[in-house]
């Protein structure tokens, strides 16, 4: 199981980035050196309603003083951007977990980056990295309007390789003159809404090993139907191996809120519906069933790990790693 701490972090700055996104600049108050992070990484934010909100790191990871991060105001949210927004203020501390990565930037000889609103900004510093190691990359960015659309300013710098597409000017991006023909040697990230991801799948789906070649961080958990759920759910044994202790598993409840009803307290949670990736757990026997939308199609395949908070089981036993 991934360990999951917090630390207070002050806000040292907040800074209006676009129509409805805010910055949030995040230091030690100490000035103490920040854990290291890498492209794609995010963190939890722990707000002062009460709320727990995952945030891309979109600063440079060379930088071990601050974090920096930045908040779309979700107009039919949950109420966790809208306290950002009305409430949060400069010299007030956070907790603030270690960041976490389900998103990593893996190695290849070129990459297409696609950015829809506030998606950009776990794409950001993968741009830095790619300008760093030489890899060839571009950038396809969509909004609904220039002014809502942040950091194009920093875009800019880099010319042709960023398309920026505003829909009230332009319409949508147009994937099929980008994804319409397999790219060789290429990784294509995608972060943002439901829509842009689920048209990028589709435009990639017919390419050869179209499982390899893309990767998508979600905003929202898929549909039932794309995580592979079974079918009805059905009673669990979970043994917790490192105790020997058995639990049962009603159907219709998850095992994350079955393993906290009986005390068992190293499990770690934040999203409770499988985005996050905060609650991975090691499988040491049985076989998963993936409800997730973090885990990779090799992670799902091997087994080994899987989401708590939704996932269950394809057999009526699972020995977890807790």
């Amino acid at each position: 199981m991934t360990v999951t701490d917090t630390r207070k972090l002050t806000v040292l700055a907040l800074d209006r980035l676009a129509d409805g996104v805010l910055g949030l600049s995040l230091a030690d108050p100490a000035g103490l050196p920040l854990p290291a992070w890498t492209p794609g990484a995010h963190v939890d934010l722990h707000l002062g309603n009460g709320l727990i909100r995952q945030y891309s790191l979109c600063g440079d990871p060379a930088e071990k003083g601050r974090y920096r991060v930045a908040v779309l105001r979700e107009a039919n949210g949950r109420g966790g951007s809208a306290w950002i927004h009305d409430h949060l203020t400069v010299g007030e501390t956070l907790q603030v977990s270690l960041p976490r990565n389900n998103f990593a930037l893996e190695p290849s000889p070129a990459l297409l980056l696609i950015a829809g609103g506030i998606g950009i900004t776990p794409l950001l510093p993968m741009i830095a990295a790619a300008e760093a190691a030489g890899t060839d990359w571009r950038l396809l960015y969509g909004g609904r309007a220039r002014s809502s659309m942040a950091f194009r300013d920093e875009l800019a710098r880099h010319g042709e390789r960023v398309t920026v597409v505003a829909e009230d000017e332009s319409g949508l991006l147009d994937l099929d003159a980008a994804l319409g023909e397999p790219l060789a040697d290429t990784l294509v990230y995608c972060c943002g809404p439901e829509g842009l991801l689920d048209a990028v799948a589709a435009r990639t789906a017919g390419w050869p090993d179209a499982g390899a070649s893309l990767r998508l961080e979600r905003f929202h958990p898929k549909a039932a139907v794309e995580t592979g759920e079974a079918g009805p759910d059905a009673p669990i044994e979970i043994e917790l191996a490192r105790t020997g202790r058995t639990v049962i598993v009603p159907a219709g409840q998850s095992i994350l809120d079955v393993l906290e009803d009986e005390g068992v307290d190293d499990c770690f949670s934040s999203c409770r519906e499988g985005t996050c990736g905060t609650c991975e757990t090691d499988v040491l026997g049985g076989e998963p069933d993936h409800r997730d939308s973090v885990l990779s199609p090799a992670d799902r395949e091997s087994g080994r790990t899987m989401l708590i908070c939704v996932s269950r089981a394809r057999t009526p036993r699972l020995v977890l790693d807790l």
